[in-house]
């Protein structure tokens, strides 16, 4: 059996080599990862390889073109180191959202708005629903209810509740300052910690950490959660427990919130655990006219 090894470092560099098969690190890949990547000068055999990452994930190797120059150096890496990396667009919506409900809070305008929207929702209301005590929470708990039937999402159980704590915890930090600095009254008087909707955030939060996790899968999961996420919103008004911009601030703060979990969970896993975010082993046969055997390990 000859041997074939594959060596992957965080810097990009890739090395191939097996001497008995006259592949050699002599050829240098136009398309780089990270500089200096070089490949096997014959290509290597479409074979099926099982790749697990330390988070847990079926990694690059799981597709069956894993092998072939073209995809191995190109965009599927590319989109797995992609994973967890800040895009400053991602940013818009929660900002916008937010935004709106900070200025919502001295804005005479949208003060008037607001006050519109509660006249109209409560205008024929018998009673109170109880809707949103519940709803808030299941975006979330969506995510654990579909990896329970075997819908597996992006990450394992460790790694996705990591991130959800992480989210939880800036989401509730965040709301509950706002509401000792801003102090802003509710529609029904009963106390003043209104702004932001802590239930809107909560569900929006959730939202985001289902569309994360299934978005690959499926994209109507996460919009279902989004929607769930967006009726909890709908109810605090109809409760008559928050005003619009409350709503609107809450929604921003609980999709930042999922987002900055994801970003940070690379470098909260590798303090926590002592170790960098892939270290692979795989392995696989090959075959060529110089030779055959099974051997294959990734390290990055």
């Amino acid at each position: 059996m000859l041997p074939a090894q594959i060596y992957g470092q965080q810097n990009g560099k890739v090395d191939f080599r097996n001497d008995k098969t006259g592949w050699n690190t002599g050829t240098k890949s136009e398309n780089k990862v990270g500089g200096n990547l070089k490949v096997p000068t014959t290509s290597m055999p479409n074979v099926g390889l099982q790749y697990i990452d330390s988070l847990g994930n079926k990694g690059l190797a799981s597709d069956k073109n894993f092998f072939r120059q073209d995809k191995f150096l190109g965009n599927e890496i590319n989109r797995y180191s992609g994973r967890y990396q800040l895009r400053y667009g991602q940013l818009i919506i929660p900002t916008l959202l937010i935004g709106t409900g900070l200025i919502g809070i001295e804005s005479d305008w949208l003060k008037y708005q607001n006050r519109e929207i509660r006249d109209e929702l409560q205008e024929d209301i018998d009673r109170k629903a109880t809707f949103d005590d519940f709803s808030q929470y299941v975006p979330m708990a969506a995510v654990y209810g579909l990896n329970l039937a075997g819908i597996k999402g992006k990450n394992n159980f460790r790694d996705r509740t990591m991130i959800l704590a992480t989210s939880y915890l800036v989401m509730g930090v965040t709301v509950e300052s706002l509401k000792n600095i801003t102090r802003v009254e509710r529609p029904d008087g009963s106390s003043r910690n209104s702004f932001p909707s802590g239930h809107t955030a909560t569900a929006f939060m959730g939202a985001e950490f289902l569309w994360q996790e299934y978005k690959d899968v499926s994209p109507w999961i996460g919009v279902a959660g989004y929607g769930v996420a967006a009726g909890t919103g709908f109810f605090r008004m109809y409760n008559n427990r928050h005003w619009l911009t409350d709503v609107m601030a809450g929604a921003g703060i609980g999709i930042l919130s999922t987002k900055m979990a994801y970003w940070a969970y690379p470098y909260i896993q590798k303090k926590l655990f002592g170790r960098t975010r892939l270290k692979n082993v795989a392995a696989m046969p090959f075959y060529s006219n110089e030779g055959k055997g099974l051997s294959c390990m990734i390290t990055f």
